[in-house]
């Protein structure tokens, strides 16, 4: 069974401990397991023929380039600073790093994200149970489930419209990831009774992450791992 549906709390490391390191690098994936996280979550792009871990789609907020993503050179996004002199990583290079230590939760940023990262992992032999794929577009989650079944999938939400049961049922999502200030009791438990685990992004005060173990929700994304982890007792 994946991590992500057991009966237990997860303190997930949002882009690693971005709040003590550069976001999606090395450095912030290190320093999340360092700080005891039970899982670590970060964005993937594609570029050229590779998969490159970066949030946005574009340079400027987290290194010292300009432009897309998707428009730049694996070479010149390499030989980019990431931030204290980190690169942006591949997505190779994180797995490599975590060498299945604690799950990953892999979120599909652009398109043909889907089927690249699941192919990625079934060449490399990566387990499903230590991998949940989540992304805005549910799409991506589509072709990463025609693609490859195996891999769980988790569907990400930012403003509720709609039914969000219906919608993590349209891609056989096993989890619904929400955004903290969409969450409510009487959505909670929705959730609950149709057996969908709930994630919620982004939590930084500890006691917010305590309420929401109180609550029913299944873990939490956090920038401050170690301050989580703290509240929950180590």
């Amino acid at each position: 069974m994946s991590p992500f549906l057991e009966d237990r709390f997860l303190c997930i490391g949002h882009r690693g401990a971005s709040g003590h390191a550069p976001e999606n690098t090395l450095k912030a994936f290190a320093l999340a397991l360092e700080q005891g996280a039970d899982a670590l979550e970060f964005d993937v792009h594609c570029a050229e023929d590779a998969l490159v871990v970066i949030h946005d789609d574009d340079l400027a907020r987290t290194t010292s380039g300009r432009g897309s993503v998707a428009a730049t050179r694996l070479e010149a996004l390499r030989s980019l600073d990431a931030g204290d002199g980190e690169r942006i990583p591949l997505l190779e290079e994180v797995l490599d790093l975590v060498a299945g230590r604690v799950p990953l939760n892999i979120e599909l940023k652009g398109p043909g994200t889907g089927a690249a990262v699941v192919d990625l992992l079934r060449r490399r032999g990566e387990a499903p149970e230590g991998v949940l794929l989540s992304a805005f577009d549910h799409d991506e989650l589509a072709a990463a489930r025609a693609a490859a079944p195996e891999y769980p999938r988790g569907a990400l939400f930012g403003r509720l419209r709609g039914d969000p049961v219906r919608a993590c049922r349209a891609v056989d999502a096993v989890t619904a990831h929400l955004a903290l200030r969409t969450v409510r009791p009487e959505l909670l438990g929705t959730l609950a009774d149709a057996g969908l685990p709930v994630l919620v992004y982004t939590v930084n005060d500890p006691k917010q992450a305590l309420a929401l173990r109180d609550a029913g929700v299944r873990g939490v994304f956090t920038d401050y791992p170690d301050r989580v982890r703290a509240a929950l007792g180590g």
